[in-house]
Order: C-alpha cells, then structure tokens, then sequence
C-alpha cells in the first residue's frame, strides 16, 4: 500500500520540475527541510537545479479488525496504547506521544480507559475539571496542549476510588469511547489498563481499531506479560504498529550518564521473535516523570530536548506505518436499504 502520493509538474529546458510529495501521515515540523532534501535529490537525479518540492499530508482512515466495525464519524483512527502489565510507563507514553503527534500537526484525541486509575487528567493539567453536556447524554472533551481528551478520572473526585464490578467498568468505557463529541480527530489514542481483561476485550469488539502499540520494559517479567498483551490483540486481527521499549536505560541526574539498569535488548527480541517492529526505545528519566506530574509532559515542557525528540520520533513511525496499511474504505458506500 502507498504512504505517499507523488504529483509532478514537468518543465522542459532544463527548468527543475515542480513536485508536490502527499504523505499519508502529519510532518508539519519536518515538511521545509524534508521538501529541500528532497528537491536535492530529485534535481541531481534530472540533471538540473533542485527541485521545487511541496510537502504535505492527509491522514486517512484505515482498516479496522473484523468486517462490521467501521471509524467513528469524527475519528479516523483509533489507536490502542496497552501493555501487559502495570508500572511499564505506558501513560505518561501515550500522553507523549499524543502531543507529538499534535504537534506534527495532526489533530489528535486522548481517551484515559483505565477507569481504576486514571491518570490523564494530572498529567494534562485538568485535575479537578469535568466535561460538558449539551444534551445531558454525550460528553464534550476536554482540551489541553491542543489535544482533545476525556477520562472516567474527570468524572469523580480525585481521591475516590472506582469500587466498580467488571461490567460498570466496561459500560463505563463504552460511554466515554462512544459518547464523547470528538472533533475531526486524525488519531484518538486510547490509554489502556494493563492486562487482558474485561476493557481490553470489550474495546477490541465495540471500538474499531486501526492499531495497538505494545510498551514495555526490558525486564524478562514485563516482557513476559507485554509478549501476552501482544498475542492477545493478534487474536482478536487487531494491527499491531510496534513495540516502545519504555525505562530502556537510565539517566543518572548529576553527570547524564545513562546505564540499563533494567537489562538490554529486551525490546528488540521481543520485536524480533513476533515480527512486529520496534518503534523506539525511551530512557528512564526523572525529567519525564516531574513534567508529567506537573501536568506539562515532556513534548510540551521541553518541546526541542532531546527527549521530546525521541517521542517524536515514534511517533512519527507509529503514523508512518499505519499509512501503509490498508484503507478503509466503508465509509465510501451509502447505506442499502431492502424494502
């Protein structure tokens, strides 16, 4: 399947062509410098000047699992942030990555679904807020940082506890999924519980997911566990984009040395032995853990460091492998009616 479309304007007289490069995914933040090199490269193929070349982008809708799910209205791709098992720093990652795929330009949703502990709401800076209800049966999400979000953590107190039994969990997920008034979102990046549960399961049969991306830490039990998740999503033809090995490494405050205090290599066998790709690898910083805690992650709090740089280097592969995967193309044909 095509990431780009490729439209050229030809010249004769030795005049550069005009090109115009479409990519499937946002590169708002790279589109001048990768427009120049790639106008270098054209130019020495033609034998003239560089290339005067356009770079844009139109995020599409893709397939989803199973044959009746189709996007939401207003999202064209759902994507599952999950790991096997709980402290691997899957949502300060999802938070993250969502920022950078904001800031890459795309617009971007962020739904917290771990009703037992939502976190969303602190690390955004919208503790204490709820969302609006215009007809007193959907939701308007939130926004903060240019995302759009929603969480079962802007619902209660944030000191209560979620008492609830599987089934208000997962009647709570499909509420805040299905109910939320979502704006033109080009990815709703949805932040998991860890495990193989009741919201997994339910998420992985209600909400048409064009991806998961598998977190992890190079620890053997979380690879054990995050391996599990990774199966469990394959069942079920969930597309999985990849894998981010998450505390891969540490970064000492005092001289910045980083040393992998959790072991190496952990991610890439995992990506190795199930063939799904390793997106990157993030360090165990204090940075990451103060910004989020302050509700200014990373991406935003220091949006040029070299941390930010790594989340958006994911994130930028995460979309750029999604737009080589099949379109969905439901949304092309009306509805057909039987009288």
């Amino acid at each position: 399947m095509q990431a780009a479309a490729i439209a050229v304007e030809p010249a004769g007289g030795g005049v550069s062509p005009a090109v115009r490069v479409t990519l499937g995914y946002p590169v708002d933040d790279i589109a001048p410098q990768l427009g120049e090199f790639l106008g270098g490269v054209i130019g020495e193929a033609c034998g003239t000047a560089a290339a005067n070349v356009t770079v844009d982008w139109r995020v599409r809708a893709h397939a989803v699992q199973g044959t009746t799910l189709a996007p939401l209205p207003e999202v064209r791709n759902i994507i599952a942030i999950a790991s096997g098992k709980g402290g691997v720093g899957k949502s300060t990652t999802a938070v993250n990555l969502a920022l950078a795929l904001a800031r890459q330009g795309a617009h971007v949703g962020i739904l917290d679904a771990d009703i037992y502990g939502p976190s969303q709401p602190k690390m955004l800076g919208l503790s204490g807020q709820r969302p609006e209800t215009k007809d007193g049966k959907s939701f308007e999400p939130l926004e903060a940082h240019g995302l759009q979000a929603n969480s079962a953590g802007f619902l209660v107190d944030e000191q209560t506890p979620m008492i609830w039994r599987g089934p208000m969990v997962t009647q709570a997920l499909t509420q805040l999924a299905f109910t939320t008034n979502w704006r033109d979102l080009d990815y709703l990046l949805v932040d998991l519980p860890p495990g193989t549960g009741d919201v997994q399961l339910t998420l992985t049969q209600q909400a048409p997911l064009a991806g998961v991306i598998i977190i992890t830490t190079p620890q053997d039990i979380a690879l054990l566990d995050a391996r599990r998740g990774l199966r469990m999503f394959e069942k079920v033809g969930v597309r999985i984009l990849g894998i981010v090995e998450n505390m891969s490494t540490h970064v000492c405050t005092a001289c910045g040395h980083e040393d992998a205090i959790f072991g190496s290599g952990g991610g890439a066998h995992l990506a190795e032995e199930t063939g799904a790709p390793l997106l990157g690898q993030l360090p165990l910083a204090a940075q990451i853990q103060r910004e989020a805690d302050g509700g200014s992650p990373t991406v935003i709090a220091d949006p040029d460091g070299p941390l930010a740089v790594r989340y958006g280097d994911i994130a930028r592969t995460m979309a750029a492998r999604l737009a080589t995967a099949p379109r969905d193309r439901k949304a092309a044909f009306g509805k057909i009616v039987v009288e």
